[in-house]
């Protein structure tokens, strides 16, 4: 095998910025490794090599991957092949579960040791997965505390190293400088848009988003508005769904996120970096009929957005599939922000969110673990 060789693998935008933080500490401390695999501009700037693109790979719902079924099995051919010729000692995973743990027993097979960087969801998934990765996965390395005794007590080798997302949170402007960049009056309220960074998700969410904002100006005249976009998707998605309206688009989404009164965030780890800058959101989600069937019937989890799920209860709302509407994000937007007792409060209880992350540091600690290979 070739301790010089080490494939990542991570396949959406989520995986590609915390993977980008994970190379440049790997490259760090062992400068000679050659690092190839799937990610994203974060991941290749930081020294690997891409064999796909991030935006090759994003596909949401059950419906969306049967579909590209065809061209998953490609890449995973490929990927095996891969392997085969160059013989890679480790291989690193990095979340993105149903594709990262078909590869995991392909390079098991193939010899090869496996770590797992960002753990799936076992906790939602109940115990299969588990089994899996006991099988396939030689060390876990994890993010959150509560994962930690969930494979010590399945009998797999586990570090908690913290969240990654701690590391890249520093917002690049003054809240002055933001509105002054948006045309925004500092007097008003903000409510930041952030409909996803997959396609699907924009396409699923971005209009309603819109719709109650137009909405809420009934009650809220001054209120103000600015999307996020992601990197990741052309901006002419956005502009054809909002149909002639002037939103403000922004891409320093940490400075929305932070800057913001009030968020209406797309399920996901965007709801993770909102809660550690302590600002009150609604969680949205809503996938094809198929996959929510099939999500209930395999999900066993009382809330969905990752900030909920962290605290242990729902401290912020969700709206799931049909209840994504205008009008009841329009309702919740206004009680919220109609309410400063609820408002102080959900911040408390966001930055408690925040300190039960650990300390900053995680790519660091993961990348010792991956190059010293302890």
């Amino acid at each position: 095998m070739n301790s010089n060789s080490l494939l990542i693998i991570a396949g959406e935008l989520s995986g590609d910025v915390q993977g980008g933080k994970l190379v440049a500490e790997i490259k760090k401390l062992s400068p000679d490794v050659k690092i190839t695999g799937i990610g994203g501009d974060n991941m290749e700037a930081a020294g690997m090599e891409l064999l796909h693109h991030i935006r090759e790979m994003s596909f949401l719902g059950f419906t969306e991957v049967l579909k590209h079924l065809p061209f998953i099995h490609k890449i995973m051919n490929e990927l095996t092949e891969w392997i085969e010729t160059n013989r890679p000692e480790t291989i690193l995973l990095i979340d993105y579960p149903g594709f990262n743990l078909k590869l995991a027993a392909r390079a098991k097979k193939l010899g090869c040791r496996v770590v797992y960087y960002i753990s799936p969801q076992i906790w939602a998934w109940g115990g299969g997965r588990i089994k899996k990765i006991a099988r396939f996965v030689d060390h876990m390395i994890v993010v959150f505390p509560f994962e930690e005794e969930l494979y010590k007590s399945a009998g797999v080798k586990v570090d908690f190293v913290g969240h990654p997302i701690l590391e890249g949170l520093n917002s690049e402007f003054t809240k002055e400088k933001f509105f002054e960049n948006h045309a925004l009056k500092l007097d008003n309220n903000v409510v930041g848009l952030l409909p996803g960074s997959r396609a699907q998700e924009v396409e699923n969410l971005y209009l309603p988003m819109l719709e109650a904002v137009e909405l809420m100006r009934r009650d809220l005249p001054n209120l103000q508005t600015v999307t996020g976009v992601s990197p990741t998707l052309n901006e002419d998605l956005y502009k054809n769904i909002e149909a002639g309206l002037r939103v403000e688009h922004s891409k320093a989404t940490y400075d929305l996120m932070k800057h913001a009164d009030l968020l209406f965030v797309a399920s996901g780890t965007a709801t993770l970096e909102s809660a550690c800058f302590g600002t009150p959101m609604i969680i949205v989600y809503r996938v094809s009929p198929i996959s929510w069937l099939l999500g209930k019937m395999l999900i066993k989890l009382k809330n969905i957005g990752l900030v909920n799920i962290v605290a242990g209860r729902q401290i912020v709302p969700e709206l799931l599939q049909s209840e994504v509407t205008a009008a009841r994000l329009a309702a919740e937007g206004v009680s919220l922000l109609g309410d400063k007792t609820l408002m102080e409060d959900t911040i408390k209880k966001l930055l408690m969110v925040k300190e039960s992350l650990g300390k900053t540091g995680a790519s660091k600690r993961a990348a010792e673990i991956i190059v010293n290979k302890d």
